[in-house]
Formats: C-alpha cells, structure tokens, sequence
C-alpha cells in the first residue's frame, strides 16, 4: 500500500516552549515515523508571546525546524488576533500560508492539537481546500468553552466552574455582553462541526463536551501516549521521603502559589519537607502574581529551590532526587503530562481532587488527594506524605502503567484509516 500523510497542526513547538501539549505533538509526530503506513509533517504556530515577530513582510510564512524536512513552523503575528472569536481579523495568514502548504503536502488526514493564534477557521480552511481530508482534533483544554484561557474559573475569585452559559460568561467578562458570547459559542461551533473525530485524553473533559454540545458520536477517549524512559529514575536511599518536586509552569492557574503558601506552614511547623521547583514562563504573568510568588518563595526559607527550567533528558536525574510530585492545579486540568512522567518514573503524585488531576491519580492507592486551591489541606497531606515511608512505597506499587506510544500510534493509525475508509465509501455509495 502507498504510504499516507497526516499532517499535524499545533500551536506552538517545544523547541520555542516547552509545554504539555507541544510535547506530546512531538512526541506523536515521532512516533508515528516508526509506523510504515504513515508519513507524518509537524506544523507549528511561531511568533508573539512565545518568540520574537518576524518582519512584517515574512509575516505567516512558512520555515524549517532544525534540519527536519517534516517540522515547520507558521509564522503569524498578534496584532490582529481576535482574543473572543479565537481567530484573525485578517485571513491572508490563513490563505497566504497555511492553504499554500496544504496544498504542497496534501495530507489523508489533519490532526489539529491546537488553533490558538491559527484561529479556529483553520479548520474550514482544511475542509474547503482538501475536501477529501479527513480531520481529526485532540481537545486538550476548554479554550472553545471558555473566554479566560479555556480554564474553566470564575474571575475575581478562581473558582471552578462547570455552568458556561452567556449570562454566566458576562458575569466573568462585564464588558462583553451575554449577546456576544452567544454568537461566539455558535461561531466556534460551526468550525469544530467539520471535524470527524474528536480525541479527549480524560473522560472528565469528554463529558464536558458533550454537555457543551459536541455529539458524543464523534467523541472518543484515548489517553496520550508516551515514550518509555530507558532508565526510570531509582527511588532514594533513605528512610523517609521528605523530597517533593514540582514541574510545570509558574502560572497562577497550575498553583504553584498554593504549594508555597502550603511549604510555609510546614517549615513554620518545623517539618522536614524540602521542595524543588522546576518550571519557567514566571516572566509571562501578571506583575501581582510575580510579587506573591517572590513573597511567598522568600517566606519558605531554604525549603524550598526554585530550579528553573530543564530538558526532557534531565527528568531521569530530577526525578531521581524527588520522591513525590506535587500537582496543584486551580483549574480543571486534562490528563497532566507530569502525573504520567511522575508515574513512569515511579514516583507517587500528590494532586488537587477535581477533575482530569482526581481522575488520573487514585486517592490513597497511586497518590494523595488535597482540597483544590486550599494551603491548609495541601500541608496536611504533605505532613503526612513525608513522615511515611510505609506510605510511600504503598503509594508507589499502585502505580498503574502508562499509555505506551506504540500502542498510542497503533489506535491512531486505525483510527485515521477507519475515517480514510468511510468516506470512501460514502463517496462510492453517493
């Protein structure tokens, strides 16, 4: 058989900043090389905020990544992003780059990862210049549901919220009214419905869409796939596992504040927890959520270690000097890198109890569960996490396996033919 393409679409390439998703798009695009069926093409997004604007006559065009005659990256700019509607004013970015490249590479099936800063009128772009593609999109956070960065929290007060309506929306958003809202739904909406299959890696998330309106028909569940470490980290030697990491971003959405707040009580308390924090993009944040953070950093004394960023081939060794991982999440989450590298190094997780973080973390069997945006909460469990060893290797056996990517690439393929497929056959029965 002809080997086919498929092509996938991301927002951003790890290479520029290092993120969840943007990972796992690399991730896949690798491992789908290994499969003989498929022939796979990354393109990224690149430009404002994650890296400099290029001149405004390359504006949209289209470069190489590293020597990969299969990475590439899209170059747009900001100044005419339309922060509501999730898409550009201006559409020559679309049709002066990305139709060009469709054209050029006209892939069997695109795999759309993200559309920030792309718009979401990429996808009718797809449809409309290759009406035989078959498109498919991983939904890996809530940015079509919701206007504050697709994570799910009430302004003013970060809480969770599950009730997405325009009314509710304008309470968030004063200055829009409920009657935009409503178009912007419907406008979001009518892009996604060209879309033949919807992939959520958490069942929290899937159900979260189909009460937001996508058919469950179209819904499938399928957890990220990943590469397995050559040599997870070893645990510790010593009798009592009083180290804890953090990985991710230094945002104020992913509670890295609530753990600080939580590590000083435990060093008022005169316990021995020591907490290593591994993560950037602190600079990206409000200058209030800067000065917490420093405040809060400065309170905790020497227990705490604000390490910076790291590669993906240092998480062995950093792992190796951790025995739990903290993830504290405010918002919802979806299915958390970091539990899966936590879990693929052995090292029992310690999460907020709501959504994709509850769900992938077994309280009291592969981690421990605190009360979501609560210091309080967070210390005790810490307190307790770090007096056990006993604890700790109990948590640790009940670690379950991860989703291996050759098994990940496996589904997918069968997937991508199984769309390839049925169109086929519509088209002969039409």
């Amino acid at each position: 058989m002809a080997e086919r393409r498929v092509l996938y679409v991301c927002h951003n390439h790890p290479s520029i900043r290092p993120g969840g998703v943007e990972t796992y798009a690399l991730e896949l695009y690798e491992g789908m090389r290994e499969h003989p069926r498929w022939a796979p093409i990354l393109l990224a997004r690149s430009g404002p905020p994650y890296a400099p604007r290029r001149s405004s006559d390359d504006s949209g065009r289209i470069s190489g990544v590293d020597g990969d005659p299969n990475q590439y990256l899209l170059h747009t700019g900001l100044d005419d992003w339309n922060w509501l509607l999730g898409a550009f004013h201006d559409k020559t970015i679309l049709t002066e780059g990305l139709r060009q490249f469709l054209l050029a590479h006209r892939p069997d099936v695109v795999h759309f990862h993200h559309t920030l800063f792309m718009g979401y009128d990429a996808i009718r772009l797809v449809r409309n210049v290759l009406p035989q593609t078959r498109i498919v999109y991983t939904l890996h956070e809530f940015l079509p549901i919701c206007h504050r960065g697709g994570q799910l929290l009430r302004t003013g007060t970060d809480e969770p919220c599950l009730e997405e309506s325009p009314r509710r929306c304008h309470e968030c958003f004063p200055d829009i009214p409920p009657d935009e809202f409503f178009l912007r739904k419907r406008w979001i909406q009518s892009q996604l419905a060209l879309v033949d299959r919807f992939i959520a890696p958490s069942r929290f998330l899937l159900e979260r869409y189909v009460d937001w309106g996508i058919p469950r028909t179209k819904l499938c569940f399928e957890d990220y796939g990943r590469r397995m470490p050559r040599r997870p980290a070893p645990p510790r030697a010593t009798s009592r596992p009083t180290h804890i990491g953090f990985f991710g971003q230094l945002s104020p959405h992913k509670g890295v504040n609530v753990l600080l707040a939580a590590m000083e009580k435990l060093s008022r308390a005169g316990a021995q927890a020591r907490l290593w924090i591994h993560g950037t993009n602190l600079d990206l944040q409000s200058d209030g959520f800067q000065r917490e953070f420093r405040a809060l950093l400065a309170d905790t004394g020497e227990a705490v270690t604000p390490a910076g960023a790291y590669g993906a081939d240092e998480l062995p060794s950093l792992m190796a000097n951790v025995d739990w991982v903290v993830v504290p999440s405010l918002w919802w989450e979806n299915s958390p890198l970091v539990i899966q590298e936590a879990f693929l190094h052995g090292r029992p997780v310690i999460c907020s109890d709501i959504g994709g973080m509850a769900e992938k973390v077994a309280d009291g069997v592969s981690g421990l569960h605190f009360r979501a945006g609560d210091p309080e909460s967070l210390a005790r469990v810490l307190a307790r996490a770090v007096d056990s060893r006993e604890l700790w290797r109990s948590l640790r056996a009940g670690i379950p396996n991860v989703h291996a990517m050759d098994a990940h690439v496996r589904t997918l393929s069968g997937m991508y033919e199984e769309l390839l497929e049925h169109d086929r056959a519509r088209r002969a029965a039409a």
